[in-house]
């Protein structure tokens, strides 16, 4: 393989791993809003520790 072919090779690696990353994001924001419209919770009114405090107890489930 030439040099150019190995760093296109690269690159293509680069931008799948970007849109892996990409969708499990979209995923998981998606599942959030999911969970906390099941909920009934209001989104404004969720402080950083409530929402920390909420992800330990859903896997409990």
């Amino acid at each position: 393989m030439t040099k150019t072919s190995i760093q296109k090779q690269e690159a293509k690696l680069k931008e799948i791993t970007q849109r892996i990353k990409n969708e499990k994001n979209r995923i998981e924001q998606r599942l959030g809003k999911q969970i906390i419209n099941q909920a009934n919770l209001d989104y404004a009114s969720l402080s950083n520790d409530q929402i920390k405090s909420l992800s330990k107890k859903y896997p409990n489930f």
